[in-house]
């Protein structure tokens, strides 16, 4: 993809090459290759055990492909196959429930502090100077995210829900070009779903490209225009929603008769 102001050609978000991760003896990626766009709003979609986790745990650099010898290396995230994780995290935001409970687990932690412990790759800001540019823009990741109401509060004691805006905004410090979505929802109820899940159009809208990992076609929202259906450590179907969200693709990937319906850009499913 061009930059449109210089016309320069610019690497891929993400661009995963034959790339397999093996989990005990277990091949949970299988020579996997994906290629995804800036700008281009995707979800993974898969059953438990499809191989999601893992994913994000690749792209994550919290795990590695077998190693191979010759170019080009299996991952490379915006070009680069190597990254200091603090860099990483600076170009892409990761949100997820794992991290939720990290944060959560840190006895003290206020949501600003959360916040700002984003600059420093850690899960609290003991023994660390918190500069005033980084005071205003984490105030400003917070308003962004819809979460300033919430400053001065213990992260454990806010709703999963409102936890889930604290880490959007903690994603958002470095002004990342991508959020890298692990299982968003899990945990909020329906009233909570929705709202959590306008908030990324939102985003997705001011131009930061959502990358959505999950098993729930519900989850998807409508600026997502590409779905990518692994089944098994494979990429099984991968497309526009309207091709890839379809009764025959689901039934495949889930392993039992699944009914797809469409209204207003979003989509449900249901067993048959």
């Amino acid at each position: 993809m061009s930059d449109p102001a210089t016309g320069i050609e610019r690497a891929p978000l993400l661009e995963i090459d034959d790339a397999t991760v093996l989990r005990g003896d277990h091949a949970a990626l299988d020579r996997l290759t994906l290629r995804i766009d800036r700008g281009e709003h995707t979800a993974i979609l898969g059953r438990n055990g499809s191989g999601k986790s893992t994913l994000v745990r690749l792209i994550a650099r919290e795990l590695h492909a077998l190693a191979r010898s010759g170019p080009p290396a299996p991952v490379r995230v915006l070009g680069h196959d190597r990254w200091n994780i603090a860099e990483l995290r600076g170009q892409l935001g990761i949100v997820s429930p794992t991290l939720q409970q990290q944060l959560g687990n840190e006895a003290g932690n206020e949501v600003l502090t959360s916040v700002e412990s984003a600059f420093f790759a850690a899960h609290d800001t003991w023994d660390r100077t918190v500069s005033p540019t980084m005071r205003r823009r984490a105030l400003e990741a917070l308003e962004r995210a819809g979460a300033s109401s919430l400053t001065g509060r213990p992260l454990a004691s806010l709703s999963t829900g409102e936890a889930r805006r604290v880490l959007i905004a903690r994603a958002l410090v470095h002004r990342p070009q991508a959020l890298l979505l692990d299982e968003p929802c899990a945990g909020l109820d329906m009233t909570a779903q929705r709202a959590f899940l306008e908030q990324l159009r939102e985003l997705a809208r001011g131009g930061t490209t959502l990358l959505m990992v999950t098993h729930h076609v519900e989850e998807i929202v409508p600026e997502i225009g590409r779905v990518v259906l692994l089944h098994r450590g494979r990429v099984l179907a991968d497309g526009p929603c309207d091709r890839v969200l379809r009764d025959e693709p689901l039934s495949a990937a889930f392993e039992a008769a699944v009914s797809v319906g469409q209204r207003g850009g979003w989509y449900s499913a249901a067993l048959a």
